[in-house]
C-alpha cells in the first residue's frame, strides 16, 4: 500500500500538476519520435541544418526563461503558464507545415522559447500553490508521470515511423500540439496566485545580481549532464565500442523508465529541504561517477561481462538520476526569494538548457576520440559537482534574507 501512495499521486492540486504534466510529456515523447524524420525523410531539410535549427532555437529559449519568469512574478503565474503552453501547443502544431530551413528556424525558435517560458512560469506557479516542505515530493509525482507520458507519446510516434508517410507525420505533429493545448487548459482549474510585489529595495533583476544562487545554477548544468549520457553518449558506447547486443538499450531506458516511476518519489524523501537537497546531490555525484566507470568497463570485454556491466550501470545511474530531480528541485525553489521565484526558476532553468545543450556535442566527441577515457573525463566532472553541492548551497543559504516575520524580525514584532 505504501508503494502505491508513492506512484498514484494525491487528489487535488498535485494530481492536476501531475495531469497536465502528463498530457505535456506526451506531446514531448511525440516529438522526440517524429519530428527529426519528418524534417528529414518528407520535408528534404539536410540533417545537418536540422541540428543547426534546433541549436538556435535553443539558444532563444535560453535568453527567454529569465524574461518569462519575471513576467510570471509581475502578473501571476498561473494565467502565464496557461498562455505559454497554449502557445507552444500552436508553434508544435505549426511543425507540421513547414517546409524550408528558414521556416523551420522560426518555427522551432518559437516553440523552445514558449517551453522554457511554460518551465520558469509553472515554477513559480507551483511554489506559489505547495509549500516548501511538500515540493519536491510534489514533483517527484510530476516526474513519475512524465516517464510514462514520454514513453506513451513515443509509442505514438511509432505509428507514424511504421507507416512513415506525411499524413501520419502531420496528423501526429498536430496531435502533440494538442497535448500541450490541454495541459495548459488543466492549469485552469488550479487557484490562481497573485502576483508577488517585489521589495521596494533593491533591483527588479534580483537573480542577475545573486551570486551565490548562480554557482548552484552552474552546478545543475554539470549535474543535468545524466540525462544526455543516458540518452546520447550511452547509445553510441554501446554500439560502437562494446560487443552487447543494440537491443541491450532498449531494456535499459525500459529499465530506467520503470524505477523512476516506482521509486523516485520515496527518492525525494529527505530531500524537502537546502541542506537534504544538497546531501542529494553529493551522493549523487558520487553514484554517476560510479555508473561512468561501470560503463567504461563494458569496452573490448567478452559480451556477459559488457552485458552486466552495463546494467549495473543502468541501476546506479538511475538511482543518480532521481536523487539529482529531488536535490535539484529542492535548491532551485528552497534558495529561491518568495516575490522573484519565476526569474529564479527562469534562471535554474536556463542552466539545465545550458548543460542539456552542450553535453550532446561533449559527449559525441570525446567518445569518439577517446573512447573508454571518455567515462573517466564524466565521472570526474560529475563527481566534482556533486562533492562541491553541501558547500556552494550552505554558502547561497547562508546569504538569503530571513523571510518576514522570522529571526530578528519576529523578536522585534514580539
Amino acid at each position: 500500500m505504501a508503494l502505491l501512495d508513492d506512484i498514484v499521486p494525491p487528489p487535488g492540486i498535485v494530481r492536476t500538476l501531475c495531469l497536465s504534466n502528463f498530457a505535456k510529456t506526451a506531446g514531448h515523447g511525440v516529438l522526440m519520435a517524429v519530428s527529426v524524420l519528418f524534417f528529414t525523410r518528407t520535408v528534404g531539410i539536410p540533417a545537418e541544418q536540422v541540428g543547426l535549427a534546433l541549436s538556435i532555437g535553443a539558444a532563444m529559449a535560453m535568453a527567454a526563461s529569465i524574461p518569462a519568469g519575471r513576467l510570471a512574478d509581475a502578473v501571476g503565474p498561473r494565467n502565464t503558464t496557461v498562455g505559454f503552453l497554449l502557445l507552444l501547443g500552436v508553434f508544435v502544431g505549426a511543425y507540421a507545415f513547414v517546409e524550408s530551413f528558414a521556416a523551420l528556424v522560426v518555427v522551432t525558435s518559437l516553440a523552445l522559447m514558449a517551453e522554457s517560458s511554460t518551465d520558469a512560469a509553472r515554477g513559480a506557479l507551483i511554489a506559489g500553490l505547495i509549500p516548501q516542505e511538500d515540493r519536491v515530493r510534489a514533483w517527484s509525482y510530476m516526474r513519475a508521470v512524465s516517464n510514462l507520458g514520454v514513453t506513451l507519446g513515443a509509442a505514438a510516434g511509432a505509428v507514424a515511423l511504421w507507416f512513415d508517410n506525411r499524413p501520419a507525420y502531420v496528423g501526429l505533429l498536430i496531435a502533440g500540439g494538442a497535448m500541450f493545448v490541454i495541459a495548459g487548459v488543466a492549469y485552469t482549474t488550479v487557484p490562481p496566485v497573485a502576483p508577488v510585489p517585489k521589495e521596494s529595495k533593491g533591483p527588479t533583476w534580483t537573480v542577475l545580481r545573486d551570486l551565490p544562487y548562480a554557482a548552484v545554477a552552474l552546478l545543475n548544468s554539470v549535474l543535468v549532464m545524466n540525462v544526455a549520457i543516458l540518452t546520447v553518449a550511452l547509445p553510441i558506447w554501446i554500439t560502437g565500442h562494446t560487443d552487447a547486443p543494440k537491443w541491450l538499450y532498449s531494456v535499459i531506458l525500459i529499465l530506467n523508465t520503470i524505477l523512476v516511476v516506482v521509486f523516485q518519489v520515496r527518492a525525494g524523501k529527505g530531500s524537502e529541504d537546502v541542506r537534504g537537497g544538497a546531501r542529494a546531490l553529493r551522493r549523487c555525484g558520487v553514484l554517476l561517477a560510479v555508473c561512468c566507470g561501470l560503463f567504461a568497463l563494458a569496452a573490448d570485454r567478452p559480451v556477459w561481462v559488457a552485458v552486466a556491466a552495463l546494467l549495473a550501470g543502468a541501476v546506479v545511474h538511475v538511482v543518480g538520476e532521481m536523487l539529482y530531480s529531488a536535490g535539484s528541485w529542492s535548491l532551485a525553489f528552497g534558495l529561491a526569494p518568495d516575490h522573484a521565484q519565476g526569474q529564479y526558476q527562469g534562471m535554474f532553468g536556463m542552466s539545465t538548457q545550458l548543460g542539456s545543450m552542450v553535453t550532446p556535442a561533449l559527449a559525441t566527441l570525446l567518445i569518439v576520440r577517446l573512447g573508454w577515457p571518455a567515462w573517466i573525463v564524466f565521472a570526474a566532472l560529475l563527481l566534482a559537482a556533486g562533492l562541491a553541492a553541501p558547500a556552494v548551497a550552505s554558502w547561497a543559504e547562508r546569504t538569503r534574507k530571513p523571510a518576514p516575520g522570522t529571526g530578528a524580525e519576529a523578536a522585534v514584532a514580539s
